[in-house]
This record gives structure tokens, sequence and C-alpha cells, in this order.
């Protein structure tokens, strides 16, 4: 080959495309690479139940393998895996789904909201979302072809959205509202009235809204709101939902999606053409969380409140003033006093006192000057994980 043609030859980065370069690399991975090989930390970082799967719910699964149900499913998910989650929904929160092609069985909640938002946007399209929001949620815009609009929140109203901040930020390329509540990194919890005003602006302004409820069942102080129960916003609501948060399943790769036919059916296109189904054992133990694990999700969600209270407490002690979380299982303190931006906070804390925890600003600029905790780990750890911090802390505030 000629030096000519040599030198003319693409890099391997080249064939990358323009889209992907422009999804920055996650923030919560980017910093626990920093983890590895280290002795003796305790984690606050990955938001994952300490909890392992309810045996009954594993035994379902061992017992499907036994019998041979090692095919695939239909595109939709098991039937009877759509019904379960139709008669939860309906129990729940009141909401009908005809599980035949209104419920779509997913490869987790991730895919999920990758195939909701492949599913309806177009080039350009404008996606409006919270910030903080989980990291995910940028990045699936961006790959679907959108625009990311953020709308700013902040501890000063316990980092719940302002409907009249969603409303001043849709334009005529509005698509969508990508909402997140509970929200992963705050624990910040909507109350029913703020979600139907949402849901009015929505309905006024004929956009969707795409509602990602996977803490819904992690909520402590008052009741969850499902927002397509609000009035009128059912037909517009792309609802997410999955089994990994509440049931301890993570691993199991399962969730799913809920909405009007139509667009159920754009999303399964999409499905059935790079995922197919989701695993068959996955969806049989799914099966057996919905019929039976009622129990152990009150336990979890029981132990999960014992931890957020320590936790709160013991972070407002040391001066890392935090508001009081009321859904999911992160506690989400402001650093400021510190005098540390939130990456060197976190990066600081990791290698002086081994305790791990994520910086606020990878979930978006209005993360900035906190760090999240996830307190889904024992309660001896957190309360050897606060006393770590208090060393940082005073080490820095004197």
């Amino acid at each position: 080959m000629s030096l000519a043609r040599e030198a003319s030859k693409k890099s391997s980065r080249q064939f990358v495309s323009e889209r992907v370069c422009h999804v920055p690399a996650s923030g919560i991975r980017k910093f626990f690479d920093l983890l590895s090989g280290m002795e003796g930390v305790i984690s606050l970082g990955v938001g994952e139940p300490d909890f392992v799967t309810p045996w009954h719910i594993r035994e379902a699964a061992i017992y499907s393998i036994e019998k041979g149900h090692t095919m695939y499913t239909s595109n939709y998910g098991l039937i009877e895996l759509r019904r379960e989650v139709a008669r939860n929904l309906k129990r729940l929160y009141g909401v009908d789904y005809n599980p035949r092609n209104e419920v779509l069985i997913t490869v987790g909640v991730s895919e999920a909201l990758d195939l909701a938002l492949r599913a309806i946007t177009d080039p350009g399209d404008g996606i409006i979302s919270t910030d903080p929001c989980y990291v995910a949620y940028p990045a699936c815009v961006c790959l679907a072809g959108g625009t990311f609009v953020t709308v700013p929140t902040n501890c000063d109203n316990d980092f719940k959205v302002l409907p009249r901040d969603i409303e001043a930020r849709i334009t005529e390329r509005t698509k969508a509202l990508l909402l997140g509540y509970p929200c992963n990194p705050t624990g910040a919890v909507m109350e029913r009235a703020e979600l139907a005003q949402i849901a009015d602006i929505a309905r006024r302004n004929d956009i969707l809204v795409i509602s990602d409820e996977i803490y819904d069942r992690l909520v402590y102080d008052g009741a969850h709101t499902c927002f397509p129960s609000l009035p009128g916003a059912r037909s517009r609501t792309i609802l997410l939902g999955g089994f990994s948060k509440a049931y301890a399943m993570t691993g199991w790769r399962v969730g799913y999606a809920a909405g009007p036919a139509d667009i159920i059916e754009a999303m399964m296109k999409i499905h059935q053409y790079t995922m197919l189904c989701a695993s068959i054992s996955s969806q049989m133990a799914a099966i057996e969380a919905l019929k039976s694990g009622e129990e152990a999700v009150q336990e979890m969600v029981a132990e999960y409140d014992h931890r957020r209270r320590v936790i709160v407490k013991g972070l407002n002690e040391i001066g890392l003033s935090c508001f009081e979380p009321r859904g999911a299982f992160y506690a989400f303190p402001t650093i400021k006093s510190t005098g540390l931006s939130s990456e060197e906070f976190a990066e600081q804390l990791l290698v002086e006192e081994k305790v791990a925890v994520v910086p606020g600003n990878a979930f978006g600029a209005s993360g900035e000057g906190h760090v999240r905790c996830c307190y889904a780990t024992s309660l001896s750890e957190i309360e050897e994980a606060l006393e770590r911090m208090r060393r940082f802390v005073e080490k820095r505030t004197g």
C-alpha cells in the first residue's frame, strides 16, 4: 500500500457516528473506575438494593427452567405477565390498560426509556426534563436524535419541578416531557396537585409525558401518584415501570411500558428488531413477584425508611445540610460548606476515608454542590460511612 493511501485511511475513531461522539461517558461509571482495586471501601454510590431477590421469586425462575421454559416469548412479553402488570396498576392506582396491546415487557426500565424516546422522537424534537435527573435521560434523548431541554430544580424547593418553569420551556418543537418521580438522584417526590398542573400543561400544549416510575413503591410519607391516573393524562402518557428496585431484581433485567396502543406498538417494532424479548425466566420471576411479593416489598420499604432517617439525621449533624428525601433510596446533601466541588469532594472522600459517593454534577449542572448517597446498604455500613464523613468534613470546616 502506498504511503498516500496509508495516510488517507481513517482512524477507527473517525468511523464512530457524530451522535455517539456527543454522548458523554456516564458520570457514575467514570467515577467508579476509581474504585477498582481499592480495599475497605464503603459504597454509598451504586443505586442497587443490598437485599437478595426473595426466595419464592428466585424459585419460580428455577422451576420454569427445570420445566424447560427456555424459549422466546412474544415480542410484547408473556401474556400472563402483561396481565399481572395491568392488574397491579389497576389495584394500586386505578389505571386500566389492555394487556394485549397497551403493555410491553422490556429488558429493564432502561430499555423501556430508550424505546419510548426512539419511538416518538424525530430529529430536533425537544424533550424537556428536570435537572438534576437520571444520567441516562440526556444520553437517550441524544441517541434518539432529540434536543434535551432542562428545567433546573434546587433544594430550596426540595428538588420539585415548578409547573410554570416547564411551560416556559415549551416551544413548537417540544414533543414530550420526561419525568422521573420519585427522583434519582434527589429522592424528591411530587404532590398529586403539582402533577395535575403538569398534566394540564401537557394537554393544553399537546405534548406527551414519559413518566419513569421505577421507584413508585419506595415512597415513605404519603402515597405515590401514578401520572396516567391524573384526569386526562392516560391518553398522552407513556408509563415506565419495573421490578429492580421494589423487588430487589436489578440483575434480572425486566421492566415494562404501558400506554396508548399506537405508541406501544411503535416501541414494540424497535424492540422486536433489537432485543426480541426479555428473558423468559426473568418474566416468570416477575409474574411471581407481582402475585406474591407484596409482603417482601413492605419489609424492604420499612427497612429503607429506617435507613433514610438515620442517614439524613447523620448528614445534617456533620454539617452536610440535607433535605428529607421522600422517595427512592438516595440522600442528596449539599457539600458547599467544605469549599469543594462535587467531584473534588467525592474523589478526596474516597481516597482519604474510603467512602464512595457520586458527584452531584454527574446528574446535571443543578447537581453541582451536592453528592448522591445511596442508603440501599446495611445500617452498620451507613453508620460507619457517616463517621468517616464526619472526620473528612471536620478537616475542612474546622
